[in-house]
């Protein structure tokens, strides 16, 4: 079956094999190698110049994400959201769950996050971060991180990121404090294990901060790696993949990883443009690894999903208030050129009948 939903994707032979190895104790230093390994990639990958940290969640990236949204204020901290999706406003929601103080900048779901209004909302004197989705796959749409990220700068204030569809997939212009992934995307690994990248600076001032999960804590996790060790235990199965993932990706290279999705949504989008499809997005606000495309007239998603399922690939519905209205193609993951073209005449076909 091939997957062209937003994760989990199709992995590489290789990355599956590595589920198959030996049962490890997580108190073991087998263990401990074999996560610091994968900290030292992930370090290697994305932060290059160093100057970060790497804290590892068995959990979802959405684990890792609430992780860092608790974790990134003080007691007398307010975080502003830039939403423009549902991911934005599911960080808006980590916040209200956890009951800390914060402000939504919203933006209609086909625009780009309102940095001109952030200007005005990180001015307010207990602002002491602000959060947004880098790549947004309610839509597909790719926020630029680099304006952001200078108006933190600037005005004092973190900056945290959610790239769980982001990384290795799409170019980041800016290195945020607190960067959230997880390998079941464009890393092309398995859910289970998800990551925050934060700078060594910010980690040393989240640790003054309140802890307000025991579970999804930073700063615990940070703590417990610097000593060798684990709080809670890890997916050790799940962590050999992840390891080999990587291993897998920086042989590619990051850079020719994101050129290699280039072109495959390249090619998908030819083809969605051939038969007359119409695109929700614009070109320059579309990622690498999803393209969202508006339902044929008088034809449902499930007709659409059902009858592609049975040709062998797997779309993805809207979200939210657009569920009845698009429907969503994702190039993620360990797929060919020939898987692509096959999808497309397979489309076509469906289109047609």
């Amino acid at each position: 079956m091939i997957l062209l939903n937003h994760g989990p994707v199709n992995v590489s032979p290789r990355v599956r094999a590595a589920l198959g190895r030996d049962d490890l104790c997580h108190r073991e230093p087998e263990c401990t190698e074999l996560l610091a390994s994968i900290r030292t990639r992930l370090l290697q990958a994305f932060t290059p110049r160093g100057g970060f940290v790497a804290v590892l969640v068995t959990g979802s990236g959405t684990a890792a994400l609430e992780a860092a949204v608790t974790s990134v204020l003080s007691d007398r901290g307010r975080l502003v959201v830039l939403a423009n999706g549902v991911y934005g406003e599911r960080i808006a929601a980590m916040a209200a769950a956890a009951r800390l103080p914060h402000t939504v900048v919203a933006s209609p779901w086909t625009s780009p996050a309102d940095v001109d209004r952030l200007a005005d909302a990180i001015r307010a004197p207990d602002v002491e971060a602000v959060a947004l989705v880098h790549h947004e796959t309610t839509t597909g749409l790719r926020n630029r991180i680099a304006p952001v990220a200078e108006l933190a700068r600037r005005h004092g204030k973190l900056l945290l990121v959610d790239s769980v569809s982001g990384l290795a997939g799409d170019p980041l212009d800016a290195e945020p404090d607190l960067l959230v992934g997880s390998p079941n995307k464009c890393i092309q690994g398995f859910p289970g294990l998800a990551f925050v990248l934060v700078r060594q600076d910010a980690m040393a001032r989240l640790a003054s901060h309140p802890r307000r999960s025991l579970y999804l804590s930073l700063p615990l996790y940070h703590e417990a790696q610097m000593r060798g060790t684990v709080p809670f235990t890890p997916a050790v199965q799940i962590a050999y993949a992840l390891d080999e993932a990587l291993a897998e990706l920086l042989e590619e290279g990051v850079d020719a990883r994101i050129a290699r999705y280039g072109t495959a949504a390249a090619l998908l989008r030819d083809g969605f443009e051939r038969m007359g499809l119409r695109f929700i997005l614009p070109p320059p606000l579309r990622s690498n690894s999803i393209t969202s495309l508006a339902l044929p007239a008088g034809r449902s998603y499930a007709d659409l999903h059902d009858g592609l399922k049975r040709r062998g690939f797997v779309i993805y519905e809207g979200q939210g208030r657009l569920a009845t209205e698009i429907f969503r193609v994702a190039n993620m993951g360990h797929l060919t050129t020939g898987d692509f073209r096959r999808f497309l005449s397979a489309l076509e076909e469906m289109l047609g009948a």
